[in-house]
């Protein structure tokens, strides 16, 4: 009697984790915002490193792209470091 019980209180607390899981399955828009947020939390310091590179690159006599270059690869670093910090969260 004991031990049908015990079946019945593990079968119902199953079925009421598995009703749970099912309720929190991340839907097909959350996946795509979420994914899309990490695109932007990337490639934005990228544009912007550029565009700062670029004008930094235009204020030097010459043709220059070290700033530009230097800019992107900082941007990139930034840009890295923002989707590990949102993922680690």
């Amino acid at each position: 009697m004991k031990q049908d019980e015990r079946l019945r209180k593990k079968v119902e607390q199953q079925a009421r984790r598995m009703k749970q899981a099912e309720k929190d399955r991340p839907t097909l828009i959350s996946q795509t915002t979420y994914i899309g947020t990490l695109g932007l939390l990337f490639v934005l310091p990228v544009v912007v490193g550029a565009y700062f590179g670029r004008w930094l690159d235009g204020l030097v006599e010459g043709y220059s792209i070290r700033w530009t270059l230097s800019m992107i690869f900082l941007g990139i670093i930034v840009g890295a470091v923002n989707v590990y910090l949102f993922i680690r969260e």
